[in-house]
């Protein structure tokens, strides 16, 4: 678990000129209210990088001290990810940084823009500012949770005991595993998760000791937490038979036939069926 008092005394010792925050595997939120008493005490610019949990912030997850957005100076995501929208990216300021950073960004670093990007994010904005969307954020949590204490359940150690956001962090290495060879047995199964270091990692970074899982992806796809059980399971079964061909492609079997339940763009599709017997 991060310790803010250790990152307030580190703080007062080396006054930074900017205090940054975020995580991309990380499973536990972070008190940037906190975070932002220690940024005004040292003089420091507070900045946040949510990209990969802007679509909680939207989706009031993270709410009060947890809303980057609330407390930092300066806030950068990417627009997919939780948020469900194009690859693209984003950067919020206070008022009092919108100039130079307006000026650094173009034509410092941007080019041309992309047009139809420009659309994308404001149909993702759009759909980020629905009801639906809320129900969407918090179902990614509950997911994620569920599936952390079925990995869990399984013997399979999760970095920090659990999760708070649409993430966990896994230890496979304890299982006697490299998270290189387990990221590609849960391929071979059919369940796409990264290779990622776990905090004090004795194993070099593209060897690295656990994998990252995350649950916007299926949630979008209207899963839900039964769901998340089987594939717990299906993700401690690939990989106890890492080694096993034909045990990969059993799994495989079933989880295309999980993915076909949940299809991708479910009502489109069955709009577009419904015109074709018509």
């Amino acid at each position: 678990m991060l310790d803010l008092d250790q990152v307030w005394r580190q703080a007062r010792e080396v006054r930074p000129l900017v205090l940054l925050a975020g995580y991309s595997a990380y499973p536990r939120r972070i008190n940037f209210a906190k975070m932002r008493e220690m940024a005004d005490e040292v003089g420091a610019v507070f900045m946040v990088d949510m990209a990969h949990f802007s679509g909680l912030v939207a989706g009031k997850v993270f709410t009060g001290d947890f809303d980057p957005v609330a407390h930092a100076h300066i806030v950068t995501s990417t627009t997919h990810k939780t948020l469900r929208g194009p690859r693209s990216g984003m950067i919020l300021s206070k008022q009092e940084f919108a100039a130079p950073i307006d000026k650094v960004v173009f034509p410092g670093i941007q080019g041309g823009p992309l047009v139809h990007i420009v659309a994308a994010k404001a149909v993702c904005f759009l759909e980020a500012m629905q009801p639906e969307f809320r129900e969407y954020a918090r179902q990614v949590v509950a997911n994620a949770k569920v599936m952390a204490e079925g990995l869990a359940a399984e013997g399979l150690r999760i970095v920090s005991g659990g999760t708070d956001t649409h993430l966990m962090l896994v230890d496979v290495f304890a299982k006697g595993m490299l998270g290189s060879e387990a990221e590609k047995a849960l391929g071979e199964a059919g369940i796409t998760v990264n290779k990622n270091a776990i905090p004090f990692d004795v194993n070099p970074p593209m060897k690295p000791s656990g994998v990252r899982i995350g649950t916007p992806a299926v949630t979008t796809r209207g899963m839900k937490e039964p769901e998340m059980r089987q594939i717990a399971h299906w993700i401690a079964e690939a990989l106890h038979h890492r080694n096993d061909a034909a045990a990969l492609a059993k799994i495989r079997k079933q989880v295309w036939e999980l993915a076909e339940e949940f299809p991708l763009y479910a009502e489109r599709r069955a709009k577009a069926q419904a015109e074709v017997r018509a």
